[in-house]
């Protein structure tokens, strides 16, 4: 897994859409939080991407994007971003190539662990959590992010 002060690797992936984004056109305007999930409409993952939900008009008048990685399909994120509103993108890592590449692929490669990163516009990794059950721990760390973000 990566830890803080690594640099993030460039990737490219297609959105809910099926538009190709890499990591630097998420970083354009700022630092990005960049979390990885398990899976599209599970009970976990929906509380998670809801509660960043409830955070993105803070999120972004704090300066900072946020995306999130699974390995579904975009016709999948798609779908989940309707039902649940989420006014974010998610990226789809059907190969898992980007998993990998974060270190977050979980045992045997079966699995997705729920990581959350915050990366500077340099690709520089500010600060991470990994919390399978806990989704409070990974908003608490959003929340910590957007009042860094609100610092002159």
């Amino acid at each position: 897994m990566l830890e803080p002060e690594q640099k993030a690797p460039e990737f490219t992936l297609p959105d809910q859409n099926g538009h190709d984004i890499s990591l630097t056109s998420l970083l354009k305007d700022g630092p990005a939080i960049l979390y990885f999930y398990p899976a599209d409409f599970t009970p976990g993952c929906t509380r998670e991407a809801c509660s960043i939900r409830d955070l993105h008009r803070e999120i972004g008048r704090a300066g900072l994007t946020v995306a999130g990685i699974s390995p579904q399909s975009p016709e999948s994120h798609k779908r989940f971003r309707e039902k649940y509103n989420l006014p974010f993108t998610l990226l789809s890592d059907e190969t898992k190539e980007v998993i990998k590449m974060f270190g977050v692929n979980g045992l045997f490669g079966v699995w997705v662990q729920r990581v959350t990163y915050l990366i500077d516009q340099n690709r520089v990794i500010k600060g991470r959590v990994k919390a399978h059950f806990s989704i409070g721990e990974h908003e608490a760390f959003i929340r910590k992010a957007i009042e860094i973000g609100k610092l002159p």
